[in-house]
């Protein structure tokens, strides 16, 4: 499977493969039908607190990535979305925000890429 990342605002693209918005709250100013989305995965998003503490702030990125997958290690909502990546060949991780290095998207790419027997 290839997971990639994108921003939400920059719209759909059939290489996109199954799209999954991973932001715990809505893109402002964006509809429903704009995202073209498969899934929103919110309970996989970082917690409220954490996505507050780190404010996208590059500086604490390294501790956020830590942070936010001890999270996922005790989330068993993420079984859940593995399961329902699991037969598409491309998943697009969708995020608002606007640094496309420093987020959550970024982290659990990473994440779900390096678990790939849970994908099995």
């Amino acid at each position: 499977m290839e997971i990639k990342t994108k921003r939400v605002y920059e719209g759909p693209e059939p290489a996109d493969g199954f799209r999954v918005l991973v932001d715990r709250l809505w893109p402002r100013g964006l509809s429903r039908d704009e995202a073209a989305l498969d899934l929103w995965a919110k309970d996989v998003a970082p917690s409220s607190a954490l996505r507050s503490w780190f404010a996208h702030r590059e500086d604490r990125f390294a501790e956020f990535t830590t942070r936010y997958v001890a999270e996922l290690d005790n989330n068993p909502a993420l079984d859940e979305l593995i399961t329902q990546l699991r037969p598409h060949a491309v998943v697009t991780l969708l995020f608002g925000a606007r640094d496309q290095r420093f987020n959550q998207a970024v982290v659990l790419a990473d994440y779900l890429r390096g678990a790939p027997a849970r994908f099995n």
